[in-house]
């Protein structure tokens, strides 16, 4: 009779019996070499960053040149934090020699200007772990949402829970700018989710040892804590901080709004008034001055303009027209734009100042109808003209007035 060669059970006892040259293999068996398979292959997979290669500065940014339009001083910026971050944690330690303290960074811009797409196409080429958390979620410990200690939860994630990795790891913290302080007076209720949670977020920036959750805090209040240690774990932080070209104007002495312009102030650009942007901004706009000194490395993002809008729409690897074209070709159909459609759209872009995001939800209003309806018309190409463009963004406009 058939059995197993691996645990002797016969084929009457399992679920499948699966037939080799010389032997056979059930099922839990299969399944219990498939577990030990994912566990080596977990091993394998370890971040190494010794045995890395070190890229330079340069590598980095035309790394990010392939994905993000435009941005070079952002870009110059980050890529110098990166490879200082890698040589941080490749110089052994040595009493003798000078320390290098790590130089956390926080990313300004307008939404749509490419903050977390800086920060996931560097997730890209890094060998070390790194998780994109959201700073509006957090709140003081002890009231609803999630404590400050989860940033470093979902980074142990990110690491396989591999807390030497994780140690030197990099965490971009989106929205900072959600939690700035609510107002300079004293209130009789606690800022719980704004100054509380800057509090909290000092002792993670500084390098400290803190006490993780690995599961989250309140849910498993039973767990074991691991202890990680933050020194050598990378802070880029981002936000728009919608408002902050007041702060900036007032600071330079311009005007920002009115009728009177004067003739003085032409030398500032007042349309990018974030490339002047500063320090003791921050602290205005409600960043408290413990948290903008571990934030030594500031950096300004660009208004994306027209032009800048309809290289994004085309040229990176992950262009919105690309993955489009992507989309059809899986359905054997070829698809087509126009320039004139594609000027259309940056137009409509810059119209809604949503930034490049604004450039996707367009051209979802545009092509819904033919997604919805090519995959079963029998077409081999679908070309898509301006008119074409203004009749379905037009419809879908009379849509949403009309709900």
């Amino acid at each position: 009779m058939d059995k197993c060669s691996f645990c002797g059970r016969e084929k009457r006892e399992v679920n499948l019996l699966i037939a080799g040259i010389d032997g056979h293999i059930c099922d839990r068996c299969a399944e219990q070499a498939h577990s030990i398979i994912q566990e080596e292959i977990k091993k394998d997979s370890s971040f190494d960053l010794d045995g890395a290669k070190l890229l330079k500065p340069k590598e980095i940014k035309e790394f990010l040149d392939q994905y993000v339009i435009g941005q070079d001083q952002a870009k110059k910026i980050l890529s110098v934090s990166v490879y200082n971050h890698y040589k941080r944690l490749t110089q052994p330690f040595d009493d003798d020699e000078t320390e290098i303290e790590k130089s956390n960074i926080i990313l300004v811009g307008e939404t749509g200007t490419g903050k977390t797409l800086l920060a996931r196409t560097i997730a890209k080429m890094l060998h070390v772990p790194f998780t994109i958390v959201d700073a509006t979620v957090l709140t003081e410990a002890g009231y609803v949402g999630e404590d400050i200690e989860s940033l470093l939860t979902r980074l142990l994630q990110a690491a396989d829970y591999n807390v030497e990795a994780a140690e030197r790891g990099i965490v971009f913290v989106d929205e900072i700018d959600k939690i700035a302080r609510k107002s300079d007076n004293p209130s009789i209720t606690r800022d719980v989710s704004g100054e509380g949670v800057q509090q909290g977020l000092l002792k993670l920036l500084e390098g400290s040892i803190v006490n993780v959750p690995p599961q989250g805090g309140r849910k498993h209040p039973e767990q074991k804590l691991i202890p990680v240690d933050t020194k050598n774990i990378l802070f880029i932080c981002g936000g728009a901080f919608d408002g902050i070209e007041r702060k900036i104007a007032n600071r330079l002495n311009t005007k920002v709004i009115g009728y009177s312009a004067a003739k003085e102030t032409d030398r500032i650009e007042r349309e990018n008034l974030l490339q002047y942007i500063s320090p003791q901004d921050l602290k205005s706009f409600g960043l408290i001055p413990e948290i903008i000194g571990r934030l030594p490395v500031l950096v300004h993002l660009d208004p994306l303009d027209a032009e800048a809008l309809r290289r994004i729409l085309t040229e990176p690897r992950n262009s919105v027209i690309k993955q489009y074209k992507k989309l059809f070709q899986i359905d054997d159909i070829k698809l087509e734009f126009e320039e004139d459609a594609l000027h259309f759209i940056v137009e409509k872009a810059v119209e809604f100042k949503l930034g490049a995001r604004g450039l996707r939800s367009i051209c979802e209003s545009i092509m819904n109808d033919a997604m919805f309806d090519s995959p079963s018309e029998k077409i081999d190409v679908l070309t898509i003209s301006k008119e074409y463009a203004e009749e379905k963004l037009l419809r879908s406009s009379q849509r949403l007035k009309a709900g």
